[in-house]
């Protein structure tokens, strides 16, 4: 039968539920899998930024017009395809279960993402809803279980790109759904072009142009929203100065668990480290630092209760003459618990204020549900117990105020953004990656802290206790570098800034709007199919297609 004439009175319509054709299943379920993988590709070290987007365009025309379980069924795959080998560091040296329990959890909460894609994609501008929807998912994520584990969001695989400059807007959360939608948008695109091929190209009327110049709209506006906020907003905060800053990378004894297990040997290489520093600064070779950064870890040894650890630190602050940020794991006064802290170690008197980590790492910091877990695996009891602090993540060291996101802090929002609110003018992420040895983990923790000083318009400095350390400029750009496991100090004159980036005035307030979008758009959708289906079949044909046309004028 010919395809009906598309008129003013007739707009092109999206298609009514086509029949399930169950040999296409595993094409898809394969389709969806390498999809995942392709994102994982393109995630860093590799900086192939340009792949996501290409993979939600593949991924749209999987989830399209399906049911709700099949989308489910769908982004299981997808999720395991990304997770799988993007979490792999997390096996590196406690086995496979840890890590694939991991990445089925994350993978289970973008199967629900993809079922709900799947639902609202019939809707009138589809993709928008269908972005919403994304960022709900990344959002519950971030939260639950035991206080999320957003490591996998959209917005920390880019690193670099056109889209990064988004996040100086809207933070991670809009930089995710920049990169969605212009996938989604161009896989709309494309399903509207191949089926106007199949219809033959009817004659090009106003309402067949909007037809296909809504998904092009959506596809290219985030491009330029990018170029956009590149050119006009990334690193227009107020610079105030500038400051020399140094970080030591002592590193460690050996990769793995047990890499503390000479906590004497991880101290001693930042203090001779450091003392090599400030031979260097004393011969002219390098400025003297107004401030020195040591890694997460650096002194898991108490030197405010140890006397032999506090005389070896102090011996490295006053040679290098200026205050160093020291991370130090400190017993608390019940002696039954620990603090992740770091603490600013003046050469005149000693220790004072203090960060202490607020978001600890579950199975790693502490273990919840102890008894319930240690039947798992032997290494449930290796996990510590650590009790989080609650200050507001900004202490102030020598001249500068000086954000502190510890490890695995950096990775959410309202930490790092509470830190610039409080003043902080540089960001510091003072980590310790040596459990995860030559994994691609470091390179993932960068790629976050990258986005983070584009989001908030901040020098992030990155202090390793085995690599990658790094200097990164407030438009996302690495300026200095380390190698992993090889000892290294960075010197480095940054800007001091203060004022704040929109994203961190707006806060949390583009997330929970773009996942409000999301479940607008699930319920609106959910109360059109309850409209009751009419019981002939020539009825339900009239009825489908009449309901089609009316969801399609966009």
């Amino acid at each position: 039968m010919a395809a009906p004439t598309v008129t003013a009175d007739n707009p092109p319509v999206l298609e009514p539920p086509r029949p399930r054709r169950p040999g296409w299943i595993p094409v898809r379920v394969s389709t969806a899998a390498g999809a995942g993988v392709l994102l994982y590709a393109g995630a860093p070290p590799r900086e192939l930024w340009w792949l996501a987007p290409v993979v939600f365009a593949v991924l749209w025309a999987v989830l399209r017009g399906r049911a709700a379980r099949a989308g489910f069924g769908y982004g299981v795959a997808f999720g395991l395809g990304f997770f799988v080998p993007l979490l792999s560091w997390v096996g590196e040296f406690v086995g496979s279960l840890p890590w694939l329990a991991l990445a089925t959890v994350e993978a289970l909460v973008l199967a629900v993402a993809g079922a709900g894609v799947a639902v609202v994609s019939r809707m009138p501008a589809a993709p928008v809803w269908a972005t919403g929807v994304w960022v709900a998912a990344e959002a519950v994520i971030a939260r639950v279980p035991f206080g999320g584990f957003p490591w996998g969001r959209v917005a920390f695989g880019q690193p670099t790109g056109v889209f990064l400059p988004v996040a100086v807007i809207g933070g991670a959360p809009l930089l995710t759904a920049a990169v969605v939608l212009t996938g989604f948008g161009a896989g709309e695109l494309a399903h509207r072009l191949a089926r106007g091929y199949a219809q033959g190209y009817p004659r090009l009327s106003r309402h067949r142009l909007a037809w296909y110049a809504v998904p092009a709209l959506l596809a290219v506006v985030p491009v330029a929203l990018g170029i956009i906020s590149a050119r006009l907003l990334v690193g227009r905060t107020t610079v105030d100065g500038q400051v020399v800053v140094a970080l030591v990378q002592g590193n460690v004894p050996r990769a793995g668990l047990d890499f503390n297990a000479q906590r004497r040997a991880v101290l001693d290489n930042h203090v001779a480290r450091t003392l090599q520093l400030a031979a260097d600064v004393a011969a002219g070779r390098y400025p003297r630092p107004a401030l020195v950064i040591w890694p997460e870890n650096s002194s898991d040894i108490d030197p405010l209760r140890n006397p032999d650890a506090r005389v070896v630190i102090n011996r490295a602050v006053r040679a290098i003459g200026v205050p160093i940020l020291v991370g130090a794991v400190l017993r608390t006064d019940d002696g039954g618990h620990d603090t992740n802290t770091t603490i600013v170690w003046s050469p005149r008197t000693g220790p004072g204020e203090r960060h202490d980590k607020r978001h600890l790492q579950p199975f790693g910091e502490y273990l919840p549900y102890r008894d319930f877990f240690r039947l798992f695996s032997p290494y449930a009891e290796r996990a510590g117990n650590f009790v989080p602090g609650h200050d507001n993540g900004a202490v102030t060291i020598g001249p500068v105020r000086l954000g502190v996101a510890t490890c695995y802090e950096v990775i959410f929002d309202d930490l790092v953004r509470r830190s610039v609110r409080s003043g902080a003018q540089l960001i510091a992420v003072p980590t310790n990656n040596a459990t995860f040895g030559f994994t691609e983990m470091t390179y993932q923790q960068l790629a976050i802290a990258r986005v983070r000083a584009v989001e908030h318009g901040r020098t992030v400095l990155v202090a390793a206790t085995s690599g990658v350390s790094a200097v990164i400029a407030p438009d996302g750009a690495v300026q200095q570098h380390t190698r992993l496991f090889t000892p290294a100090a960075l010197v480095a004159r940054v800007p001091l800034r203060s004022g704040t980036t929109l994203a961190t005035r707006l806060g949390s307030l583009p997330e929970w709007a773009l996942a409000a979008l999301g479940v607008v758009g699930l319920a609106a959708r959910l109360v059109v199919s309850r409209r009751p289906w009419p019981s002939s079949p020539g009825a339900a044909t009239k009825w489908s297609t009449n309901a089609a046309t009316r969801m399609s004028r966009l």
